[in-house]
């Protein structure tokens, strides 16, 4: 046996109630023209939110952890270059705390580009920052893409 058996009776909905949906065999209704396309989620701007603060979460992250093996091996990474990189992640902090605010996103893709320009600091600065600023691009599409 490659698996459990399935009761041929049960419907697909999760929430287990019986005839809640569409059934199986009959296509979901399409949009019409005028009406803008859902995306399915319950709350998609708490969702791009989300994906919007944890992009800039995980930037500030990866920012602090990086300051010690930039020194390390790097060697050159200067005390200006130290505090660079550390205002650049409090400011990631502080814009995944305000992304419910619409000029947010625009901050967010400044600081990018702060990093790639944080690049002439150090390149590992500059490499952070390609990277960064394709993740927060990704982002960027993903919100365009369910809000519209």
């Amino acid at each position: 046996m490659s698996g459990p058996e399935r009761d041929p009776h049960a419907t697909d909905d999760p929430t287990g109630q019986a005839g809640a949906g569409a059934p199986a065999d009959q296509p979901v209704e399409e949009p019409v023209a005028g009406q803008p396309r859902r995306s399915g989620l319950r709350n998609p701007e708490a969702a791009v939110r989300g994906l919007g603060a944890g992009t800039l979460a995980l930037e500030a992250l990866v920012l602090l952890l990086a300051i010690q093996p930039v020194r390390v091996v790097g060697g050159d990474l200067s005390g200006a270059a130290i505090g660079v990189v550390v205002a650049l992640a409090v400011a990631a902090v502080v814009l995944a705390g305000m992304m419910r605010r619409p000029w947010a996103w625009n901050a967010g893709t400044v600081l990018q580009g702060l990093l790639i320009l944080g690049g002439l600091l150090h390149w590992s600065l500059f490499g952070l920052g390609i990277i960064f600023a394709l993740v927060w691009a990704y982002a960027l599409h993903v919100r365009r893409v369910i809000l519209g």
